[in-house]
């Protein structure tokens, strides 16, 4: 069974000519179903107006198609946070008349500098983005080791608690014992499902269903974290260098409060202390905790940063 999990970014209008909608929340998802293999497509129906529209989008996908029908400060904002998910498998979709040659130099030196640009033939997308799901051939490891960050949760009558989200790394397998952070509860899972069929299992990049036992929806948030990992831990405070995006202008300064985003959280972190240049390392506060691994890249975001609010990427302690 493959899985391929797509972000459509940068216009719409495209997402639904290769798939069935499904679930609309700040992401539109779409499915596309071909035998036992399947596509999440994932746009972020609430950007530009919300940030992390955008951020969820790209941190739960492998692969971006990036659609440009304009060139404007949103689609340069696009193209730094996909550079800062490290995403350098994608295609290139434009529109009005754009040409290549007017993009490429937005996109030089980013992980996009590759994307292959495709023309808007949605049969043709359609079977290449199967082919490549087909393609993926998860299997699963030698141990019982994965974590899926929540996006969603609810509860299904006769089934219980079910959460929805992308495996983020790792795999697990149904009747786990998972601990679902930050609350640090064990729970039973009791099945998985991917696009309504019934799994065994949950491998990295597969976008799941899991119904638990042992807690209910209401004790649950999108951004808690199901998982079987010994690593997962949470930090609270930490100090260590930004590496700032190549169009982020001045070092981060003492008091800005920002956004720190990993997996589904993003967490509102306060600059206690900074240096006077980009190579200074800086002491964060968060407002609670990030849940994470030791190594973990996380996205610093600045809201109030007007036409360009990513900053660049920080690795948790």
């Amino acid at each position: 069974m493959g899985n391929l999990n797509v972000a459509v970014v940068g216009a719409t209008g495209l997402a639904d000519k290769i798939g069935k909608k499904g679930t609309v929340t700040d992401m539109t998802f779409f499915e596309v179903k071909d035998g036992n293999d399947s596509i999440t497509l994932i746009e972020p129906s609430k950007y530009p107006d919300k940030l992390q529209s955008l951020f969820y989008a790209t941190e739960m996908a492998e692969f971006v198609i990036l659609v440009v029908d304009k060139i404007d400060s949103f689609l340069g904002e696009t193209i730094v946070m996909v550079d800062s998910q490290r995403m350098d498998k994608g295609w290139i979709v434009l529109r009005n008349y754009i040409q290549p040659e007017q993009l490429t130099p937005l996109i030089a030196g980013t992980s996009l500098e590759n994307y292959k640009f495709v023309e808007e033939d949605h049969i043709a997308m359609r079977l290449a983005l199967v082919d490549m799901a087909k393609s993926e051939k998860r299997v699963a490891g030698d141990g019982t080791c994965g974590s899926c960050p929540v996006d969603s949760h609810f509860n299904v009558k006769g089934v219980g608690t079910v959460v929805l989200g992308s495996v983020a790394d790792g795999y697990f397998k149904v009747h786990d014992k998972m601990t679902v952070w930050p609350l640090k509860k064990e729970v039973i899972l009791k099945s998985i499902q991917k696009h309504d069929i019934d799994a065994a299992d949950g491998i990295k990049g597969d976008h799941v269903g899991l119904a638990l036992r042992g807690i209910e929806s209401d004790e649950l948030d999108r951004g808690f974290v199901c998982s079987t990992d010994p690593g997962i831990k949470m930090s609270g405070s930490f100090k260590g260098k930004i590496a700032y995006n190549k169009y982020w202008k001045n070092a981060v300064k003492e008091g800005m409060m920002l956004h720190l985003g990993h997996w589904m959280q993003i967490v509102p972190v306060r600059v206690t202390a900074a240096g006077a240049d980009k190579e200074s390392e800086v002491d964060f506060a968060f407002d609670g905790e990030i849940i994470h691994k030791s190594g973990d890249k996380a996205v610093l975001m600045y809201y109030d940063g007007g036409k360009l609010r990513v900053i660049g990427t920080l690795i948790l302690p």
